[in-house]
C-alpha cells in the first residue's frame, strides 16, 4: 500500500506474503507436492499451481490493520460492515466474474468446501446468478471486532489456518506467524516528463522496471501519433525485461531499500527468459478531500483452491506461482519476503499527489500501469480514456497485441522485425487498471473495463458520481 499525502512523506506498507517453514515443525517445498492445473485465456494456455503446499504466510490482514491503525478515521465494524452485508445478502455475478469461474473452474472447487461456495448445487455460478458466501461473512465481523489480533501469534484465525492445513500438507507453521511482519518501506521514484513517479521498491520487481521503461522514454520526445506510441512503449518494456537477469534477482533481496533512486538494483543488461505469470492481483486507487492519494494492490495468486472449514475464503497460492519463484519451486529460504510484480504508483506534480494508479495481472501489470500512464501525461487523455485503451506486452521474444491495436500499428511492428501474437477480443490477460486523480483540472477515474471495473466519487452530501463518465 502506497499512501502519498501533501503534507507528508510518502509511505509504502509492505504486506506481501513470506516464506513458511520456519521452527521446529517447518520444512521447505518439494515442488512435488503442488498441484497444476491448466487455464484457457481463450488465445493462451497457463499452468497453474496449487494445493496445501502452495499457501504462503498471508499479511493482508495485518497490514489493513496497521494502515487503518495510522491514516484510518472510522472504526474497524464500521469498515467491514458493508462487505459483510455483501457476502451475506449476495452479489450478482456480472459477465467478468463468470468468465472467471468457467476458466479456474477446477481451483474453485478444488476442495469440498470451497466447491459448497463456488457450485453450490453441484455447478458454477454463472452470469446473473447470486453469489452468497455466510461464512465469509461471519468471519470479517469477527475481524471487525478483534483486528490484527486475529493473524497474531493464537489469533482465532491464525490457528484456524495454521491447524486447517496440517493434515493436508501445508506448510505453514505457528513459528511463521509469530515471525511475520507489515514493513515499511521507502518508495522508488523517477522523474518524468516534469513529475515524479512514486513507485513499489524491492523486493518487488515491478516498481524498478516501470521507472527503467519510464526512464527509457524520458530519453524520447513525445510521441505525436498512435503508432509512435505503441513502438515507444514495446521499445521501452523491451528494455525492462533486458534487464531481468540472474543478478537484478538477487539484488532485489540482498541490497536494502533505503535509496529511492531504481538504479542500484539492475545488474548487467542480458536477457532472462521471463514466464507468463497468474492474474490475480487487484488494485484499487483512491483519494480523499484532503489530497491524499492511495494505491493498493494484493493478490492472492490464482488462489490454492484451499478454503479452510468455516472461514469462506480461499488461501493464497504463492508458493506455486512460477513468476515470484524465479530460482524454481521450494528454493527460498523460509522467513524470506517473496518479490512480486505488484506497483502501486502515484504521480506527483511537486508536492501535492495527482493520480493514483495500479494494475492487476503479473507480468502485464507493468505494461498496462506504464501505457496507462504516459497515455494521461504525454497523450493527454482522460483516465477513462486511457485505461481502456487496447495494449501490447512485450514477453518471451514476442509482443501479444490486444484486440483494437491498429492495424497499420501491427504492420509496423512486424515491419521492425518484431513477432506478434494478436489476440481477438480484448482480454483480463492485459491487465486490470485501477487509477483515480485530478487529469485535465477535474477528478477523474477508472476501473478497467477488461475486468468490469468501476471508479466513483462520493461528495460531502452523499451524492455518489461516476466518474469515468467525465
Amino acid at each position: 500500500m502506497l499512501v502519498c499525502s501533501p503534507d507528508t512523506a510518502p509511505v509504502l506498507l509492505d504486506f506481501f506474503v513470506a516464506v513458511p517453514g520456519l521452527g521446529p515443525t517447518g520444512r521447505a517445498l518439494d515442488p512435488a507436492e503442488l498441484d497444476a492445473f491448466t487455464v484457457p485465456f481463450g488465445d493462451a494456455d497457463q499452468v497453474f499451481h496449487i494445493g496445501p503446499a502452495s499457501v504462503a504466510v498471508p499479511g493482508m490482514l495485518q497490514g489493513l490493520c496497521a494502515a487503518w491503525e495510522r491514516f484510518g478515521r472510522l472504526g474497524l465494524p464500521d469498515l467491514v460492515a458493508p462487505a459483510v452485508d455483501c457476502a451475506r445478502r449476495g452479489v450478482v455475478i456480472g459477465a467478468q466474474a463468470a468468465y472467471l469461474h468457467r476458466i479456474l473452474g477446477e481451483m474453485l472447487t478444488f476442495t469440498a468446501d470451497a466447491a459448497a461456495v463456488y457450485a453450490p448445487r453441484g455447478e458454477m455460478l454463472g452470469e446473473g446468478g447470486i453469489f452468497r458466501n455466510l461464512d465469509l461473512a461471519s468471519t470479517l465481523e469477527e475481524v471487525g471486532r478483534t483486528g490484527a489480533a486475529a493473524m497474531a501469534p493464537g489469533g482465532w484465525l491464525a490457528e484456524m489456518i495454521v491447524e486447517g492445513l496440517a493434515p493436508s500438507g501445508g506448510l505453514l507453521t505457528p513459528t511463521d506467524i509469530a515471525a511475520y511482519r507489515v514493513i515499511e518501506r521507502r518508495p522508488l521514484q523517477t522523474a518524468f516528463r516534469g513529475r515524479t513517479v512514486i513507485t513499489n521498491p524491492p523486493p518487488s520487481s515491478g516498481g524498478v522496471l516501470i521507472a527503467a521503461a519510464l526512464a527509457q522514454l524520458e530519453r524520447r520526445s513525445v510521441a505525436t501519433g498512435t503508432g509512435e506510441f505503441y513502438r515507444d512503449v514495446v521499445a521501452a518494456g523491451e528494455y525492462a525485461n533486458s534487464l531481468r537477469t540472474e543478478e537484478f534477482a538477487r539484488r532485489l533481496n540482498d541490497v536494502a531499500p533505503d535509496e529511492t533512486d531504481w538504479t542500484q538494483f539492475v545488474g548487467p543488461i542480458a536477457g532472462l527468459p521471463i514466464t507468463r505469470g497468474p492474474n490475480g492481483t487487484t488494485h484499487v486507487s483512491v483519494v480523499d478531500a484532503d489530497g491524499m492519494i492511495v494505491s493498493l494492490s494484493s493478490s492472492n495468486g490464482t488462489s490454492s483452491g484451499v478454503m479452510i472449514p468455516g472461514t469462506g475464503f480461499l488461501l493464497n497460492n504463492m508458493m506455486g506461482e512460477q513468476d515470484l519463484n524465479p530460482h524454481g519451486f521450494g528454493s527460498m529460504p523460509p522467513g524470506g519476503r517473496m518479490t512480486s510484480m505488484m506497483a502501486p504508483t502515484v504521480v506527483m506534480e511537486g508536492p501535492r499527489p495527482r493520480i493514483g494508479l495500479g494494475s492487476a495481472g503479473s507480468n502485464r501489470l507493468r505494461s498496462a500501469i506504464l501505457q496507462t500512464l504516459v497515455g494521461i501525461v504525454d497523450g493527454q487523455m482522460s483516465i477513462a480514456a486511457a485505461v481502456a485503451r487496447p495494449r501490447v506486452h512485450p514477453e518471451g521474444g514476442g509482443i501479444d497485441v490486444e484486440a483494437g491495436v491498429p492495424h497499420d500499428v501491427c504492420v509496423a511492428l512486424e515491419a521492425d522485425g518484431r513477432v506478434l501474437r494478436r489476440w481477438g477480443a480484448r482480454n483480463l490477460f492485459f491487465g486490470g487498471v485501477s487509477a483515480v486523480g485530478w487529469c485535465q483540472d477535474e477528478l477523474q477515474g477508472a476501473g478497467d473495463p477488461r475486468r468490469g471495473g468501476a471508479a466513483f466519487g462520493v461528495s460531502q452530501s452523499g451524492e455518489v458520481v461516476d466518474l469515468s463518465t467525465i
